[in-house]
């Protein structure tokens, strides 16, 4: 696809309200590579923040919720009661029974949804009723089992006073926050709609109709053509096919992709997953106007519109934060460990070789985005290779004897951990491969089918491949495969004890050399 066929595709999606038009706007590159750069009169997508979604939002919002009232109940405790009666256990329980029980209660009430967490108005009502249920509930339990003479009246009725005010005026606060953010469009679920005719115009109307699902559909993409499906779907453009969904998806905002087929359709289906899968988001069948009937579930649910789960995001909510902190924190550990050899191999290139001591190279990132990378210089400054044009082999003389060494033992990769703290990298995921990177003659990407699925996490310092012994060349298209094989088995499996086994694993693997130069 051409820069001005994305241009086109991003200036209908903003024409159906999906994208916001900024003086200064983005293209792609004159290779299609996936990197950005301005271009005269193209729509940008708001911002979007990678670790903030409703999920995490309302799991902090609880929190602050549950810390809050015991901190609450507990320091009105010391104002009040400090010097007369004593913090006793009994009093702690009972701040702990109060918050449990008003927390479960605002939760079966539906206040920590995103709706209610925008509308104050529609949720004030439940706060103060839960509140209330809850302090009824701890009182009535106090009352038979004959220990409401054992706490004082005035603290019970103090806290249930500020504790109501406590909650009105966070929410109150959380209400402005979100209501800001949604006019942005930063809480958007942004939701792809693959398939035209009847059963995507049921299925758009059915969104529609289910309420504030947080859902916001970008378009319509069909491979079909304008004849049978249409140019526009229930009031949505249809912004190309599903190759077209996979490049808008490199340069915009997506969250989900809906696929409207009938499950009969599974020749047409299978096809256009082989092409989706390379994306970093969740993919679901629709099952609203199939005659199937499964479970209750066996579905998840937008609304009241059913779906089946095809493709999950490998990382998402929490799981992003999860990871972001563990990188960040052993990233600057390690830094600070490693920092004497980091030194010391920097005075080796430096004493050795005339030039720079490290070496920058363009690689691809997650979502095929284009990163710039650290490493310690381990050629001749005139024979580098920024694009890795051309692999490095056994006794390759572009290789200084410093570099040689440092390549073999990988110390050239530690500049990276300034990448991980940067946020480019991670310390474990699939290893950035350089643009121009080959097998037997070939891009990477032409090698192996679905090769860029392994894009969908951020790349890693080390990975699964390399404690497996599949670092270094890859000569032939064998090896590659089997890389890949073992970079997408880390990320359908990833877990924080995965990471640590591989970061663990990884000094050992540093001596199986037989395939780094």
């Amino acid at each position: 696809m051409s820069a001005i066929d994305v241009r086109d595709l991003l200036k209908l999606a903003e024409r159906s309200g999906s994208l916001t038009p900024v003086p200064a706007p983005l293209a792609l590159d004159h290779a299609g590579t996936g990197e950005v750069a301005a271009a005269d009169g193209m729509p940008v997508p708001p911002p979007r923040s990678a670790w903030l979604s409703p999920v995490v939002l309302t799991g902090c919002v609880r929190l602050f919720e549950f810390c809050g009232l015991i901190l609450l109940g507990l320091a009105l405790h010391q104002v009040l009661l400090r010097g007369i009666v004593p913090l006793a256990p009994r009093y702690v329980t009972a701040v702990l029974a109060v918050t449990v029980a008003a927390l479960g209660l605002f939760q079966a009430s539906g206040s920590y949804r995103m709706g209610a967490l925008r509308d104050l108005s529609r949720t004030a009502a439940k706060l103060a009723t839960g509140w209330s249920v809850a302090f009824l509930m701890v009182a009535a339990a106090m009352v038979l089992g004959k220990i409401a003479d054992h706490y004082s009246r005035i603290w019970l009725l103090s806290y249930y006073v500020a504790g109501l005010g406590v909650l009105l005026a966070g929410r109150t606060a959380v209400s402005a926050f979100v209501r800001t953010q949604m006019a942005k469009g930063r809480f958007d679920r942004r939701t792809a709609i693959v398939g035209g005719g009847p059963a995507a115009e049921e299925l758009i109307q059915a969104l529609k109709s289910g309420g504030d699902s947080g859902l916001r559909i970008i378009g319509v993409f069909d491979d079909r053509g304008d004849d049978r499906s249409g140019t526009e779907v229930a009031g949505y453009p249809k912004l190309g096919n599903v190759s077209d969904l996979v490049t808008y998806a490199r340069h915009a905002p997506l969250d989900l992709v809906v696929f409207t087929l009938p499950i009969s359709a599974e020749t047409r289906i299978l096809q256009m997953l082989a092409k989706l899968s390379v994306l970093p988001v969740d993919i679901r069948l629709s099952a609203h106007a199939t005659k199937l009937r499964l479970r209750p579930r066996a579905y998840s649910y937008l609304g009241d519109v059913p779906l089946l789960d095809v493709f999950d995001k490998p990382l998402a909510d929490w799981d992003i934060i999860l990871k972001g902190m563990f990188d960040r924190l052993v990233g600057l550990l390690l830094l600070l460990a490693l920092s004497p050899v980091m030194l010391a191999v920097a005075v080796a290139v430096k004493l050795t070789s005339p030039g720079p001591v490290l070496f920058r190279q363009k690689r691809y990132g997650f979502n095929n985005e284009l990163i710039e990378i650290f490493k310690f210089r381990s050629m001749y400054v005139d024979l580098c290779d920024a694009g890795a044009a051309q692999l490095v082999t056994k006794l390759d003389a572009r290789v200084t004897p410093v570099g040689r060494f440092i390549r073999k033992t990988s110390l050239d990769e530690l500049p990276q951990l300034f990448n991980v703290i940067r946020g480019d990298l991670s310390l474990v995921g699939p290893r950035p491969h350089a643009v121009q990177a080959k097998a037997a003659n070939t891009l990477y990407d032409q090698v192996v089918d679905g090769y860029f699925a392994r894009h969908k996490v951020k790349p890693g310092i080390t990975g699964w491949a390399q404690i497996n012994g599949w670092r270094g060349e890859t000569d032939t298209s064998e090896k590659l495969q089997r890389r890949v094989e073992h970079d997408l088995h880390y990320i359908e499996n990833w877990s924080i004890l995965f990471d640590l086994k591989i970061l663990l694993t990884t000094p050992l693997a540093l001596f199986k050399t037989d395939n780094a130069y």
